[in-house]
């Protein structure tokens, strides 16, 4: 991965000390920025878990305020390079940093070319449990597989098609969710995730898949070893055995979910359905944890979840719950789930300041452009209103606030992972108050860092 490139391209590149520029006119980093970049950019994310989280790691990151130091990195190197894709000096891999709010749309807008999401850390990631999924796809494959996710995630509507059978199960999973809190006294994140991995199951591959707990180990493990990307072996008969537990589900085809509802959308030799499914799965993973921050927002800005209430006393007219999905938005702005967005230039692509050549690494780091402080003055408050024009752009394209990525490849199951989060925060707050038990949360300046897994609320 990136990492690995980076400790192997300073070992052999000694010899580059200087910042400078490359032979095609970009800026090129030194080997100190270079080395502090790895250190304080690309490592916290490696080591907290880029595919799945790892908790212990989560819980230092905000001990020792990691994610913030890293913006105010990604600061520094703008105040020295200026804004043009920087270079860095790696013998064994072309990589490039992008300081710039333009250049960083362009590159979310210039995909799938020439800037591919199929990049080398990312296939050798995602090649543990999805090969063939859309996000490595590419050409005719990529094509017809995005086609499939769009039709099946009806990506074109913000309330799914089949919500009306969909949200009745957040309404009954959020009550199991009430009763287990109660039951042990406090919500915490173990009681959380459970209900909410039942619920995605139940959505995604049906009633039948509920109590499927070893489905839910064999995504886990196979998560876990994509974590190392290329380091780790591939497990190739556990896939195997996961891939065909998704098959059986697909063709029962449940009514009520959506493996019922993609069952006639049509298909061919490129679609590989039961391969689309993993990233579903996956993805569902910013709604667990975004939801979960949601709530310290709220409990930390009683005017906020005040307005929320009235939305919810309302929301048989307003289904689509605008200010609850406007604060999941800014749980993902101010603690982005996906911090890294690779991709990787299939051509050279020319620049203000020279070109950059093809085969590219290309990383935009959110939290650096959700977080600028230099910039943006809401940076570090709870600021719903950026999302209450057009949540679905942003507060405006000339800056990338990009919760689901953007552009042509942007999430295609944003929206319903944000009408089922949404929902899901009303039913339990619409009859109860969840308060945080054990901290509070500085509304002035909050965490550069949020620990979902130690965060515990009393349910009153």
């Amino acid at each position: 991965g990136v990492l690995g490139a980076f400790s192997a391209g300073l070992a052999i590149g000694r010899g580059i000390s200087r910042a400078g520029t490359t032979s095609t006119g970009l800026p090129r980093a030194s080997l100190l920025d270079t080395l502090a970049l790895g250190l304080e950019v690309f490592a916290p994310v490696v080591a907290q878990g880029v595919i799945i989280r790892r908790p212990p790691m989560v819980a230092l990151a905000e001990k020792l305020d990691l994610d913030r130091r890293a913006v105010q990195r990604m600061q520094k190197l703008r105040d020295k390079y200026g804004r043009a894709p920087l270079m860095l000096p790696l013998p064994i891999r072309k990589q490039a940093v992008v300081l710039d709010p333009r250049h960083a749309q362009r590159v979310l807008d210039g995909s799938p070319h020439p800037f591919s999401p199929a990049s080398t850390e990312k296939r050798g990631a995602l090649s543990h449990f999805e090969p063939k999924a859309v996000l490595l796809s590419e050409g005719a494959e990529r094509s017809e597989r995005r086609r499939f996710n769009e039709a099946a995630l009806d990506t074109a509507h913000p309330m799914h098609r089949m919500a009306a059978g969909f949200l009745p199960l957040v309404e009954e999973e959020a009550a199991r969710i009430l009763e287990a809190a109660r039951a042990q006294g406090r919500l915490d994140w173990d009681v959380w995730s459970q209900g909410w991995y039942r619920l995605i199951r139940r959505i995604v591959l049906g009633n039948g898949a509920a109590e499927d707990h070893e489905l839910q180990e064999m995504i886990t493990r196979l998560r876990g070893a994509a974590n190392w990307a290329g380091f780790h072996p591939t497990m190739r008969g556990k896939r195997e055995r996961f891939l065909e537990r998704i098959r059986m589900y697909l063709n029962r085809a449940e009514p009520g979910s959506l493996a019922g509802f993609m069952a006639p959308i049509p298909r061919n030799a490129l679609t590989v359905p039961e391969q689309q499914v993993p990233q579903w799965l996956f993805a569902f993973d910013a709604a667990v944890i975004a939801s979960f921050r949601a709530l310290a927002l709220l409990d930390t800005y009683p005017e906020q979840l005040q307005r929320a209430r009235e939305e919810i006393a309302e929301r048989s007219g307003k289904p689509q719950l605008p200010f609850l999905r406007a604060t999941l938005l800014e749980a993902l702005r101010l603690w982005p789930t996906t911090p890294m967005v690779l991709r990787q230039s299939r051509a050279e692509t020319q620049w203000e300041e020279g070109a950059m050549p093809a085969e590219t690494g290309v990383l935009v780091h959110a939290p650096f452009f959700h977080r600028d402080d230099a910039h943006l003055p809401y940076a570090d408050r709870f600021a719903p209103e950026l999302w209450r024009e057009d949540w679905e752009q942003g507060v405006k394209r000339d800056w990338p606030l990009i919760p689901f990525s953007d552009g042509p490849a942007i999430c295609p199951g944003r929206h319903l992972v944000l009408m089922t989060s949404s929902h899901l925060l009303a039913a339990l707050l619409e009859k109860h108050t969840l308060r945080l038990e054990n901290r509070r949360l500085d509304p002035a300046r909050l965490p550069g860092t949020l620990d979902n897994y130690g965060l515990r609320f009393q349910v009153l």
